[in-house]
């Protein structure tokens, strides 16, 4: 089965319908990774532009977002990286407010048994992260 590394502009104009045009194309290539004639692959990163397209120019709420990319994710023909961290960062960004590449930073850390640094108390401090601040 051919794998395609599948981009965010793809995704985004399946998921908003806009434009039409494009929209029915990208319609037509998730029913094919739905069928098994392709298998569509999502880096992480995509997922992080995704998010932040959502959010900064179609306005969407963290839940508006978690409400359609974590089904987005259990999709058949949809190969998600790291998706486990990347559902939780989505539901951690609803649940508490804070950044998603936050959230995916705090949950990676805990993963890797690592501590994370930076600047943003706020959002660090409602995550499940050891953080620091840099001296």
């Amino acid at each position: 089965m051919k794998r395609l590394r599948v981009d965010a502009n793809v995704l985004l104009r399946f998921l908003t319908g806009e434009p039409e045009s494009l929209a029915q194309r990208a319609a037509r290539l998730i029913r094919r990774a739905e069928a098994g004639e392709v298998l569509l692959v999502l880096s992480p990163l995509v997922v992080a532009e995704m998010v932040w397209v959502l959010k900064s120019f179609y306005r969407r709420s963290a839940g508006e977002i978690a409400e359609v990319l974590i089904p987005l994710f259990a999709s058949d023909g949809l190969e998600v990286k790291d998706r486990e961290i990347l559902v939780g960062a989505l539901e951690l960004a609803r649940d508490k407010n804070v950044d998603f590449v936050d959230a995916v930073l705090a949950l990676e850390s805990v993963r890797d048994q690592e501590t994370v640094c930076s600047f943003d108390e706020t959002d660090f401090r409602r995550l499940p992260a050891t953080w620091m601040s840099p001296d």
